[in-house]
């Protein structure tokens, strides 16, 4: 398309269609986003990026941000701010008030923030240098916007007006305040400036935002279903876990029955290591304070490591991470190609601090057991060796009923190593995505600083995402270590290490699946998989022999017999979520079967004992 210098991007959407242009709520110039009132100048790919899209519903959150910091700036003239960035579902924004929000305060801040829209202002940005920048926000008494103002390298400084309100931003925003979809405030949460516990809580107001109504509430009803699958509410209920103030703040009591989950979980996951050619491992729960300077954590991870004991006049410290033990083991003696491939798999114990702010339930703790492996192998091996590892990952994700997304990440900007090994490693990486015919999307700069790395996002029974399997290639550990082989040159090399986990932490993996199945574990993972339930008395001697029966079978049974009603015992076994429960009575003493009931289908009907065996072990076979 031919145009004038100095038109905009919102004249070329409009040239191009009024829907378009009614949709259009920013443009992206040669990959660059930039707000709709931008001038064109010269040869450029100009993209309009519209509501509907990702991108331009983030924009349309990010905007819904300030307008709620307008509102809350209109009620609480005082208020000083910090941040306002959009989020998954949403947006939020940070603010110190002189006294804590109410529910009544929001209903009145998202009342004056639809009276902001109607008012249609525009929003307008401008550029100054940092230095008045930081002039104007003093001057305002924004000591958190001067905080973060002081950071800043640029050259300018780009800010947004509206009317009543500004906030220094790189943007893009909608071009005025009735450009904004449909929005609703959700609640108050503390959280310290900058997420440093030492620093001042302030108050955090979420929100959410989105297109259209029906999309708002079809997204509360998925937050009303995750709520109910909450696993901290559900451990409650089904006697899972627990947490002991006089134990510690992050520290997980695994109960029996998810004692039990656990069990099975690490059983299954070490059959697949084993079938994979893995050697399972264990290393200490402390070292001493010298491999630790030696594998840089003291340098790079000190604050998340716990102070230091005396032992023997030496600093021990309790393991943040299990790679320099593993390394310990390959290096206690010299290798050749020849050895290589090693894999080493651990189920290692490790603990990190975690401000008590950020602890959520077993997804967010401060001791847990990674499921960690690290291969050793040599440059030839390596595509291979994560071609493999991509097929454990679909094997045991697939068997507890997850899709997945798989993400290449990048070099980041600050990161060790050369640029042929990064070369190498991201190479490699892509190349087994390819070779095992997995889909994948890269995200750029996303890698660690000392390794690229293959991400696995799992989506769960209601869509929502969970970070899962990550693959990274070392370019850090094994030349700290000197990590070599000898090749078929007869010459010294550097072995090449990856490290993966599959699981993750067994705390966090389980708590999500605990929501992933609404606390309704499958045939092969039910801690209890069936009930035995006698009517009376009288029937409890064949309620004994089919509970040894189904023992012996190797069935996880339970046997009712409390003097209380058949309906209340299959209540009871429903709402602990056992999946079957087998009534026995007069009728079926006498013709040695059973009535089964499932927890969700109901009553099954009548069975011979020996049936319902088969069918409950091809279940559990096929894991279902």
């Amino acid at each position: 398309m031919d145009y004038a210098d100095g038109q905009t991007v919102g004249d070329i959407a409009e040239k191009i269609g009024r829907k378009l242009a009614k949709d259009a709520v920013a443009g992206k110039i040669d990959g660059k986003l930039v707000d709709l009132t931008h001038p064109l100048a010269g040869n450029v790919e100009l993209s309009i990026i519209t509501r509907n899209s990702d991108e331009g519903l983030e924009i349309l959150r990010h905007s819904t941000s300030h307008v709620m910091a307008q509102a809350v700036k209109r009620l609480f003239p005082n208020a000083k701010f910090d941040i306002g960035p959009a989020i998954e579902d949403g947006f939020y924004y940070d603010f110190d008030l002189e006294r804590s929000l109410t529910e009544e305060d929001l209903k009145t801040i998202e009342e004056e923030m639809h009276r902001i829209v109607e008012e249609d202002i525009p929003v307008r940005r401008r550029e100054i240098p940092p230095a008045d920048a930081l002039r104007e926000m003093e001057e305002a008494g924004q000591d958190y916007k001067v905080d973060r103002l002081r950071e800043i390298k640029d050259d300018r400084v780009s800010f947004y007006d509206q009317k009543d309100f500004t906030d220094f931003c790189r943007g893009p925003h909608v071009p005025s305040t009735g450009k904004l979809g449909v929005f609703k405030l959700r609640n108050v949460a503390g959280a310290y400036f900058r997420g440093d516990h030492r620093r001042k809580m302030l108050q955090r107001i979420y929100g959410f935002a989105f297109n259209t109504r029906k999309e708002l509430e079809d997204h509360e009803k998925l937050l009303e279903e995750a709520k109910k699958r909450d696993h901290r509410t559900l451990s409650k209920d089904l006697e899972l876990f627990s947490v002991s103030e006089q134990i510690g703040p992050g520290l997980i009591l695994w109960h029996p029955r998810l004692g039990m989950v656990r069990h099975l979980i690490e059983d299954f996951w070490r059959q697949e290591h084993l079938k994979a050619g893995y050697q399972i491992v264990y290393s200490p729960h402390i070292a001493s304070g010298k491999i630790y300077e030696r594998s840089g954590h003291l340098e790079n991870y000190a604050e998340m490591m716990y102070s230091p004991m005396d032992i023997d006049g030496e600093p021990y410290y309790i393991k943040p991470m299990n790679c320099p033990g593993h390394i310990m083991m390959y290096n206690v003696k010299p290798r050749s190609y020849r050895d290589l491939p090693i894999r080493m798999c651990e189920l290692g114990t490790v603990y990190r601090y975690e401000p008590s702010g950020t602890l959520h339930g077993m997804l967010r703790v401060r001791g847990f057991t990674q499921d960690d492996s690290h291969i050793f192998c040599t440059p030839e091996q390596l595509s291979g060796e994560i071609a493999g590892i991509l097929r454990l990952v679909d094997v045991m994700m697939t068997s507890f009923g997850y899709t997945y997304r798989a993400f290449l990440a990048t070099r980041p900007e600050k990161s060790l190593g050369s640029d042929k090994e990064w070369e190498t490693a991201t190479t490699a990486l892509k190349t087994a995505l390819e070779q095992y015919g997995l889909d994948y999307e890269i995200d750029e700069g996303g890698g660690v600083f000392y390794a690229p790395k293959i991400d696995i996002k799992l989506a769960d029974s209601l869509g929502r995402e969970w970070q899962g399997p990550t693959i990274q290639v070392d370019l850090n550990l094994p030349k700290r270590f000197n990590v070599a082989y000898v090749g078929a040159d007869n010459q010294e090399h550097e072995t090449l290490m990856i490290h993966r986990t599959v699981l993750g932490s067994m705390e966090r993996f389980i708590g999500g699946l605990i929501e992933h199945f609404g606390g309704a574990f499958p045939m092969w993972l039910a801690p209890v998989q069936v009930r035995v339930i006698p009517i009376t008395d009288s029937h409890h001697a064949y309620a004994a022999e089919v509970e040894r029966t189904l023992r012996d079978k190797g069935l996880r049974v339970e046997a009712d017999l409390r003097s209380e009603t058949v309906g209340l015992k299959i209540r009871e076994a429903t709402l602990e979520k056992v999946p079957y429960m087998l009534v026995l009575g007069d009728r079926e003493a006498s013709s040695q079967t059973v009535a089964v009931r499932h927890r969700k289908e109901g009553d099954l009907g009548s069975q011979t004992l020996s049936d319902f065996i088969k069918s409950a072990q091809q279940e559990i076979a096929e894991k279902r």
